[in-house]
């Protein structure tokens, strides 16, 4: 091509007449990064020279006037990876800046373009734009050069807010999907991008996403200016992305977020619960975690205490998840360990630390020496081999409302344990020996109607030996 100049017929009058400046240079930015990643080519680079201009300068193929033809780009509909999809944001951009009296130089190999107000051929009433081509001023000009002259330096920042590589936010995790990312300011408000071009803004979300592969919901939601997309058309991906991430980077705030949930501060995100359980499945899975509510955590449960001294963290969560995360292995297959689940877990580790009867303080084994009268008054011989073993211990199992039961019967070892704090008066020792004598000499368990029964008999029994001698007799 000559010095001689060639017009081509762009058929726009007015256009999108409510986009700014910036959308337009967005455009320009998205076609350069499209074909560094298509052409594998350097980065683009956006600068400004020392007139003035602004340069939007890319290391591919070098556009051409073939370029300017609005139709869907099969090149970039095949990528999975491009952010262009629509074959039209060149010309838009470029209805743009004539309306805003920006100039337009793009420059490459292939001839050098600019645009002018023309009327069509044959239709000499009809004005609309068109491109100037003109031979390459550097046939020798590696990619292409968009030149922008008029445009201001905040115009081409909020262009650049746009794009995921500009924006500061960086991944957490990739997935085949998408990728969480971390804000680049906690004060942020949480993006979506698609491809690396952000179409809305989730002022409660907890983190921004880059969703990678669009499905047909997604693509039928894009509009024509990639901008304030709204949430349904995103939420499934997003969703799915969160759905796939197995790292502790996204799993740790997302469950530590549950905190909130009293608070009502909580984000978004926490209010799928599909995303709650999975977060806290993952988390379970690269930490020693007991999930707690906060009830439970006002409680204050001794089964706390000794989580902690464990090594375990607690997260708090809500109540109705907390059921959910009973029924739930972590990535590796181990049982989630709500407080329930942890107490049964220590119940089964637990050993007792039993408490000769020579480590007892004087009051202690003065209390403790009471052991076969008051098995005497239960009826059971301490002289027969088949009478309990009857031992003090240091500590002892959890009971269903996690705290230390007193007293407990063995039957496979046939022995009554008693904590020795019971030791601390001769009634507490003297009521919970009884209590498990009944046990073991009824076979029957706490909350049965059986055991009722038995200690209601024993009750009795007591009765008759405490009253004066005779007032049974003459009673009955």
């Amino acid at each position: 091509m000559d010095g001689a100049e060639q017009f081509f017929d762009l058929n726009i009058e007015r256009v999108l007449e409510h986009w700014p400046v910036a959308f337009a240079i967005r455009e320009i930015i998205a076609n350069a990064l499209d074909e560094h990643t298509l052409t594998k080519t350097a980065e683009p680079v956006i600068t400004k020279d020392p007139a003035g201009a602004w340069h939007v300068a890319d290391f591919g193929r070098g556009l051409r006037y073939t370029h300017l033809t609005q139709k869907e780009n099969d090149e970039k509909h095949r990528s999975g990876a491009v952010i262009g999809q629509f074959g039209m944001g060149l010309k838009d951009a470029l209805a743009v800046f004539d309306r805003h009296d920006v100039g337009v130089e793009i420059r490459s190999a292939h001839g050098d373009i600019t645009t002018r107000q023309r009327a069509k051929e044959t239709f000499a009433d009809v004005r609309t734009l068109h491109a100037v081509i003109r031979g390459a001023a550097d046939p020798r000009r590696t990619g292409t050069d968009v030149v922008l002259h008029g445009v201001t330096d905040d115009d081409v920042a909020a262009a650049k807010e746009f794009f995921l590589r500009y924006s500061g936010d960086h991944p957490l995790e990739t997935t085949p999907i998408g990728q969480v990312l971390e804000r680049a300011s906690p004060a942020a408000p949480g993006r979506i991008y698609v491809k690396g071009l952000l179409v809305a803004e989730e002022p409660n979300f907890l983190f921004s996403y880059n969703i990678t592969d669009i499905n047909a919901p997604l693509r039928r939601a894009l509009n024509r200016e990639r901008s304030n997309v709204g949430r349904s058309a995103y939420t499934d991906r997003v969703k799915a992305i969160l759905r796939q991430c197995r790292s502790t980077g996204v799993a740790s705030p997302l469950a530590g977020d549950l905190a909130e949930f009293a608070t009502g501060r909580m984000h978004d995100e926490l209010s799928w619960r599909e995303i709650t359980v999975h977060a806290c499945t993952v988390l379970a899975s690269h930490e020693k975690v007991v999930f707690v509510t906060p009830s439970e955590l006002q409680e204050g449960a001794p089964q706390l205490r000794y989580a902690v001294d464990e090594g375990y963290r607690l997260v708090t969560v809500p109540g109705e998840v907390s059921a959910k995360l009973g029924q739930q292995v972590d990535l590796s297959g181990r049982p989630l360990l709500d407080l329930s689940r942890y107490r049964a877990t220590w119940n089964d580790s637990f050993t007792f630390s039993l408490v000769s009867a020579d480590q007892l303080a004087h009051r202690e084994r003065s209390v403790y020496e009471l052991t076969d009268a008051v098995l005497r008054l239960a009826d059971v011989d301490p002289r027969q081999s088949s009478a309990p073993d009857i031992v003090i211990s240091e500590t002892m199992r959890l009971d269903e409302t996690g705290h230390s039961t007193v007293g407990l019967w063995e039957p496979a070892e046939n022995r009554i344990v008693i904590h020795r704090s019971r030791l601390a008066g001769a009634a507490e020792y003297c009521a919970t020996l009884l209590h498990e004598l009944t046990h073991a000499v009824s076979g029957e368990s706490d909350n049965s109607l059986e055991f009722e029964a038995a200690l209601t008999a024993l009750l009795g029994k007591l009765a008759l030996q405490a009253l004066p001698r005779g007032s049974s007799e003459r009673l009955g």
